[in-house]
């Protein structure tokens, strides 16, 4: 039987599960997420892999990969130059959504053109403007995005657009109306501008993947985990790679529900950077409908409804003063773990800790390390003459920080470094912690004692040490990351049940509750869901935090290599929409990317909207790499009252096609 190969590249490691649908996972390996080219992460983790399982790559099937690239794209900026065609909006439109601020100089173009809400023409398209620009603007870009007034209600002036632009330009192309059948003209302009500048990053990345599997001699379908938690073929998400946005958290809640046969329950998956709590709900992740927002942008993409915090294995420890005490951190900032760089430098680093513990007196400086990160082009880009000359000082082997650091103004220009992605830091983190404290054993137990004993001498305002040893100090932080960690997942579920003021489980009885405070007034908080942990380091944590929270934790066996898992276990999914609206009374028109059509029956009027989705949706199921398919519909129809009368405002139709993906024979 053919073998699944699922790969997850996540913020700090990259994961590939080899998978047998009838015993389970057969193999998995970790390799360290390699940012700057994720193919190397990929080929490390998938060796393995192949290795351990002792697997022929003829054995694989299908594979499917989970990533972060489009995530991380959005949040720091990153993508190609687009051109943005606006037909009938006003230059106004730029301002809302945050469009203007999206685009970010990229050149934008507004012709006449357009339509109103039934469908009808409002204007005559005039592509004069545009016809005159076109190759000038096609040699300074990577793509075109097109949005037209009401184009969900007739999209004729995005394809006539789009047409002219494929006939003229080899560049890649992409319509409003085919990401979204939901009215807003500027979010769907903004969702198809991002949409246009990914198509280039994802393309290389699948590109690089595909020849890297057809090195090993793994002839199989490649499909990408979309945000959504459905699986389409690589072809697919070339042309819409928006929609593997979130595509991590919800390859982990797919893998959640494989692994414990969970229907219902809260699932957090920590990694080293950051966990992410999203609902399961029936088997499936619940999804945010009104669009995900990523890096700041409000998208109309649906896809997991997930809360990420920056709290995690390798998030870093602080203090912060607390009047007269000093109140201990964790994160948002994530850090190499000492326990870690000393696998990989053991000199500097213990020759370093060394020195520090001999000292009277502990600094703040003690017990870190700075590395320098290998520059992209223009990096540097930006920084003041001290930030270039501290950047010139480092290498990318650690440096002691009190070394580096020679006046005090220097400590903010390595900050400015460390956020610029310039500059890697290494200090005490929870995983040192837990290797102090026995619960892990991968790395250097030695390097973690030695800098949480450093970190222990730091005094408060009262002059006073903050703990009284290193292991005192690991059991601070661990019981920290669990507390931490309970209060996101209540944060989580309040949200869920409509209580979305933020921070209402740090208030003052949310945390008398945790505490367990017992006096006159028993205080009581307890989730009604089970806690999935996801993870390496969820068994470490979370059986506590479930118990802080009233509940049960379930703790698959595999949880370290789930989101991998869930990469490889999903179905092919996709969805195709129609509107009706009533442009006059008595007459029921339904929208269809061919045209419009009127109908004097609502119910007909439905009836050939099924009919006309679940084809189109059964045409894009298998172009998304699916072998069989069943079709559900779901009807939406809003009415009101008026007058004691009952009146049909709008409907929409909906069709979702899904399978599992074909495999190679």
């Amino acid at each position: 039987m053919s073998l699944l190969l699922g790969i997850d590249t996540g913020g700090t490691y990259t994961d590939a599960v080899l998978l047998d649908e009838t015993q389970g996972v057969v193999a998995s390996a970790k390799a360290l997420t390699t940012r700057h080219d994720l193919r190397i992460g990929i080929t490390e983790a998938v060796d393995t892999a192949l290795k351990e399982g002792r697997v022929r790559p003829s054995d694989i099937g299908l594979v499917s990969l989970s990533t972060t690239l489009a995530t991380n794209a959005l949040v720091e900026g990153q993508g190609g130059r687009v051109c943005l065609v606006l037909v009938g909006f006003g230059e106004e439109a730029l301002q809302r959504a945050g469009l203007e601020q999206a685009l970010g100089g990229d050149p934008v173009i507004a012709i006449q053109g357009g339509h109103d809400a039934h469908g009808n023409r409002a204007r005559p398209l005039d592509l004069a403007p545009f016809d005159a620009e076109l190759d000038e603007l096609a040699t300074g870009v990577s793509g075109f995005a097109i949005a037209a007034e009401f184009a969900v209600r007739n999209p004729e002036d995005e394809i006539v657009v789009r047409d002219l632009i494929r006939e003229r330009t080899t560049l890649p192309v992409t319509c409003s109306h085919e990401l979204s059948s939901r009215l807003d003209g500027p979010r769907r302009a903004l969702t198809s501008v991002l949409n246009a500048r990914l198509i280039g990053l994802i393309d290389r990345l699948i590109g690089g993947a595909e020849a890297l599997f057809a090195a090993r001699g793994i002839d199989a379908p490649l499909m990408i985990v979309r945000g959504d938690g459905a699986l389409v073929s690589a072809e697919f998400a070339k042309l819409r790679p928006i929609e593997t946005i979130l595509s991590g958290p919800a390859a982990s809640l797919v893998g959640a529900a494989y692994l414990t046969g969970a229907r219902d329950a809260i699932v957090s998956d920590i990694g080293g950077t950051t966990t992410d709590v999203a609902v399961l709900k029936e088997g499936r992740p619940a999804l945010d409908r009104d669009g995900a927002t990523v890096g700041g942008w409000r998208t109309m993409v649906e896809a997991v409804a997930v809360t990420t915090v920056g709290l995690g294995g390798d998030s870093e420890v602080r203090l912060e003063p607390d009047g007269l005490h000093a109140r201990l951190c964790l994160g948002p900032r994530r850090v190499i773990p000492l326990s870690l760089l000393a696998t990989t430098a053991p000199g500097v680093v213990h020759e370093t800790l060394d020195r520090q513990l001999a000292q009277p007196r502990a600094r703040d400086l003690d017990g870190c390390f700075a590395m320098a990160i290998e520059l992209a082009p223009n990096a540097l880009a930006g920084l003041n003459k001290g930030e270039v000359a501290l950047w010139e000082s480092l290498s990318t082997h650690p440096i002691a920080v009190d070394k580096l650091i020679r006046v005090r103004m220097q400590i903010s220009h390595l900050t400015r470094l460390v956020a610029r992605g310039l500059v890697m830091l290494s200090a005490v983190t929870p995983s040192d912690a837990a290797h102090m404290l026995d619960l892990h054993d991968s790395w250097d137990r030695q390097a973690a004692e030695k800098g949480l004993a450093l970190f222990a001498r730091r005094r408060d305002a009262r002059g006073l040490w903050i703990a009284e040893d290193a292991t005192v100090m690991a059991r601070r932080i661990v019981r920290l990351l669990r507390r931490t960690s309970a209060e996101t997942l209540l944060e989580t579920a309040l949200a869920n049940d409509g209580y979305e003021e933020g921070g209402l489980s740090r208030s003052t009885l949310a945390s008398a509750a945790l505490d367990g405070h017992h006096g006159i007034v028993r205080m009581g908080l307890s989730l009604n869901l089970p806690v999935i942990g996801l993870g390496a380091s969820a068994p470490t944590y979370y059986p506590d935090v479930a118990t802080l929270l009233g509940t049960e934790a379930l703790i698959a066996e595999h949880a370290g290599v789930a989101n991998a898992v869930g990469a490889v276990v999903g179905r092919v999914s996709v969805k195709a929409r129609a509107n009706l609206t009533q442009p006059s009374e008595g007459r029921y028109r339904l929208h269809l990317e061919s045209g419009a059509e009127d109908f004097t029956d609502l119910e007909q009027a439905l009836a050939n909207a099924e009919r006309a989705t679940e084809t189109e949706a059964r045409r894009k199921a298998l172009e998304a790499g699916a072998a069989e398919v069943k079709v559900r519909h779901d009807r939406e129809i809003k009415r009101t009252v008026a007058d004691g009368k009952d009146i049909f405002i709008s409907a929409s139709v909906s069709a979702t096609a899904s399978g599992r993906p074909r495999m190679a024979s």
